[in-house]
């Protein structure tokens, strides 16, 4: 890992000079994302530092954190983005960034932005059975999906939480064969369809681009 491809610590941030800096304030399920646009696109004004990606398991705390994160470094930069989507917070995310004067990445979820969130309304009546994974959930699958819903302790658990669900759609970010080997095998744990859907950063890549 380079220098500059790790989130920020709290020194760094405050030894930053704010002039003309962005500081991008995200999930850490996006992090190795984030990271290969600054590094391919050149965006070296824009910081990154990361709040946990476990905040996912209770979305009722991603709002407040997010909040606290704001108010911790706006003094250090010119701009402030927050890169998380609605991530289950009912608005109140979009409501508090609006109340802090900063912007956030606009949509439901990171499965939409990827997917591109125009292109994935349109087909969202279409796959309500479906059950997305990208590269950060295929690489924390058990972290995040397997032990979180007691799979691990209960395995016939899985025809309950998933009786429903028809089909696992890998949102590949990149192109990784054992990333989507790994993914196939996801599927199969579920005992669901596989699909592999090459999306690549998608609205994210637009998003930041943006502000650049």
């Amino acid at each position: 890992m380079k220098p500059d491809d790790r989130t920020l610590t709290e020194e760094g941030l405050n030894a930053a000079d704010g002039r003309g800096r962005i500081l991008l304030i995200a999930c850490g399920a996006l992090a190795h994302e984030i990271l290969a646009l600054k590094r391919a696109n050149g965006w070296d004004h824009m910081d990154l530092t990361c709040l946990p990606a476990k905040l996912h398991l209770y979305p009722e705390k991603i709002t407040q954190a997010v909040a606290q994160a704001v108010e911790k470094h706006r003094d250090a930069y010119e701009t402030i983005f927050v890169v998380y989507a609605d991530c289950g917070t009912g608005g109140g995310l979009q409501a508090k960034c609006a109340e802090l004067g900063v912007e956030m990445v606009p949509g439901p979820h990171c499965y939409a932005f990827f997917e591109g969130n125009e292109a994935f309304a349109a087909k969202a009546e279409d796959e309500m059975t479906v059950f997305y994974l990208t590269d950060f959930l295929v690489k924390q699958f058990d972290a995040f999906v397997w032990k979180p819903m007691g799979l691990d302790r209960h395995p016939e658990l899985r025809d309950m939480l998933f009786g429903n669900y028809t089909r696992l759609v890998y949102q590949a970010q990149t192109d990784d064969p054992a990333l989507d080997i790994k993914a196939r095998a996801c599927a199969a744990r579920l005992g669901l369809e596989y699909e592999r859907r090459f999306t690549g950063y998608g609205d994210l890549a637009r998003e930041l681009g943006r502000l650049g």
